[in-house]
């Protein structure tokens, strides 16, 4: 991914203002610890706006724009390699999302070294943390949830 300095801050400012940061747990029995660890950056945008978004989508070659039933069209980034790029790119420039990026990077390389369900439970709690810097009220799938499947499923020793 190759950017000016001036692409960077633009990016990083159009993230902090109008994008989200963030990682979903997501149950998924044919995942070996059951859940799915979804990470994704999202820069979105109201369907009048929605070529500035197609510009930025081409501009990176990266990631992929979908347009909502409510007027708002997001470009997303959802795999790991696209999203570490980015965000090494637009952390030196990024200031309200500077903790999420560290965070995301932080999860995606620690998801790498997974070995136990003891890893994937410490992944987890990692990602509840996104709860309060994001202020998110719609998480629903946390680390105790996680917790009790793994223990359910023998997967997690006392």
């Amino acid at each position: 991914m190759r950017l000016s300095k001036e692409e960077k801050a633009y990016i990083a400012g159009f993230l902090d203002g109008d994008g989200s940061i963030h990682v979903r747990l997501k149950p998924n029995r044919t995942y070996r610890y059951r859940f799915q660890i979804s990470p994704a950056v999202v820069f979105y945008q109201s369907a009048k706006e929605g070529d500035h978004l197609k510009w930025l989508n081409k501009l990176l070659g990266i990631g992929y724009i979908r347009k909502r039933n409510d007027g708002i069209v997001e470009f997303i980034v959802g795999d790991s390699d696209s999203i570490i790029a980015l965000l090494c790119n637009l952390l030196p420039y990024l200031r309200l999302k500077k903790k999420q990026a560290e965070l995301m990077l932080e999860i995606i390389k620690l998801r790498k070294s997974v070995g136990t369900a003891e890893d994937f439970l410490k992944i987890a709690q990692k990602i509840d943390l996104f709860q309060n810097i994001n202020y998110s009220k719609k998480r629903i799938r946390n680390s105790l949830e996680v917790e009790r499947t793994l223990r359910k499923e023998r997967l997690l020793t006392p």
